[in-house]
């Protein structure tokens, strides 16, 4: 008798059972109709052997004749031997657009997967640095310009006052890189953003076109103003009103900022990889820690709901339950005698 296989370390059958004539006959369907790739096709063929697998451990003989129930059964099964829900998710997929296609050619009276949903993932937290990380990352400058030619360093200004940004504020890159050097002469909803460099903030158009108001630090706008200075002064300042630009005058793109930010972290030794969503879950979490009040952090990070906003009590319990186990003198067993 066949076992339903477990994701690792665990054999599943000796040899992967041959597929019948109808997922064969599918699997070339497939492969001439849509034109998928041979590493998809292969992907199809495993989840279908999966599936003649699960239906020998139910005894089921003729895999097109299973039953909603017994789908779920099986979900269940693999669910239980480690299989994770994005895979069991993948396997119905599968499943799902081969008894479509068993339905439309009269082969099956109805699709027993068409309802059968995987089990939720689990939600994991978002990764943030440390605090002596994240000042780490944002303040140690003379490693970096150690030995910079000028136009090096031009762009490491504008680096610097970008990576301040979005630690000190908490932006998106994509609200980021849409920043102007001036105010739209309309309402923001007419333009992008700008840093106020008089008030102390940052004017960002964030997701479905909502304006908001976030303060800037002192260490960043230091940073901006320095960066601005240096840019009006370049050459290739008259060609966008972008606040972010690249050497040839055009708006750093997302990409450009992500590989910035991160060769500018493993210059530093970071043991993390860095990317510019990080600084955004360092800025919530660094905030919360300090504060508590999640409600100013929701603003400021343009949560439209709380509940987007409360993982980061997550990161919170995690940084008090640390110190916790760092001073409390009964957090741990004492040592043997």
């Amino acid at each position: 008798m066949s076992v339903v296989p477990k994701r690792r370390g665990v054999p599943i059958a000796e040899l992967p059972p041959e597929l019948n004539p109808l997922m064969q006959a599918y699997l070339e369907w497939v492969a001439m109709h849509k034109r998928l790739s041979e590493a998809t096709c292969s992907s199809y063929a495993r989840d279908l052997q999966l599936l003649v697998q699960c239906c020998q451990h139910l005894n089921v003989l003729v895999p097109e004749s299973i039953t909603a129930t017994q789908v779920r059964h099986m979900v269940m099964q693999l669910h239980g031997a480690g299989h994770g829900a994005k895979s069991i998710a993948r396997y119905l997929s599968s499943w799902r657009s081969w008894f479509t296609w068993l339905v439309r050619n009269g082969h099956a009276p109805s699709n027993p997967v068409k309802t059968i949903r995987a089990p939720k993932a689990a939600k994991g937290l978002p990764k943030a640095l440390s605090v002596d990380d994240a000042v780490n990352l944002v303040g140690n400058r003379e490693v970096i310009e150690a030995g910079q030619s000028a136009a090096q360093t031009l762009l490491l200004l504008r680096d610097y006052a970008l990576i301040e940004l979005l630690y000190s504020s908490g932006l998106r890159v994509s609200e980021l890189v849409g920043l102007d050097v001036a105010p739209p002469t309309g309402a923001l909803n007419d333009g992008n953003g700008w840093v106020n460099l008089t008030e102390g903030d940052v004017h960002v158009l964030g997701k479905g076109n909502k304006p908001r108001i976030v303060p800037v630090g002192q260490s960043a706008l230091i940073a901006v103003h320095t960066w601005l200075v240096a840019r009006n002064a370049s050459a290739a300042a008259s060609k966008s009103k972008a606040l972010f630009i690249g050497r040839y005058g055009t708006r750093l793109t997302v990409r450009s900022v992500q590989l910035r930010l991160a060769q500018h972290a493993r210059l530093l030794g970071l043991p993390v990889h860095v990317h510019p969503h990080m600084l955004r879950h360092s800025f919530a979490t660094h905030v919360l820690q300090s504060s508590g009040n999640l409600r100013a952090v929701q603003e400021m990070l343009g949560h439209t709901s709380l509940a987007a906003t409360q993982v980061y009590t997550g990161l919170d319990f995690q940084h008090l339950a640390k110190i916790y186990d760092a001073a409390h003198p009964r957090a741990h067993k004492k040592s043997e005698r």
